[in-house]
């Protein structure tokens, strides 16, 4: 499908309002809290996820804005558990302060790159309708199952 600039913004906005509101939710323990560790993955906790969801909006703005890795940053391995395995090692000493001043610094730098990119972005070419994922849809999938789905119970 082909995308506009509107809607791609429409959707960004929504999913970090909802991110905002699933945030306002936690308690300082909260981030704390081990998410399930499946076998072959690192032991994420709630701040990890935020950071991860983070990382991959920052690529998201990258790739709106057609940067290129800098030089001699390393590509990330094509397997997704190795490089969320990199991420990981790359951000689980963030303290959850400066993983949400990071989270709101990267969705202000996300918007102002939608806003900025030119109209060909969105009209070149069909696309998936979750596109630009890393920006939206990946967002949401982990505010769900991280943020707010193992808190519902204590919450409902």
């Amino acid at each position: 499908m082909f995308h506009t600039r509107e809607s791609v913004l429409k959707r960004v906005l929504d999913e970090f309002d909802a991110l905002e509101a699933a945030i306002a939710e936690l308690g300082e323990d909260d981030w704390a809290h081990l998410l399930g560790k499946r076998e072959g993955k690192d032991p994420w906790t709630v701040k990890d996820s935020l950071a991860h969801i983070t990382y991959w909006k920052a690529k998201s703005v990258r790739s709106l804005r057609g940067e290129r890795r800098k030089r001699g940053e390393a590509a990330l391995p094509t397997s997704i558990t190795e490089s969320n395995h990199l991420i990981y090692e790359e951000l689980k000493d963030r303290t959850v302060a400066e993983v949400l001043a990071w989270h709101r610094e990267v969705q202000a730098e996300l918007v102002a790159a939608i806003k900025d990119a030119p109209d060909t972005l969105f009209s070149k070419r069909e696309r998936s309708p979750e596109w630009p994922f890393d920006a939206a849809g990946h967002s949401t999938e982990h505010r769900v199952k991280d943020l707010e789905r193992p808190f519902a119970k204590d919450r409902g």
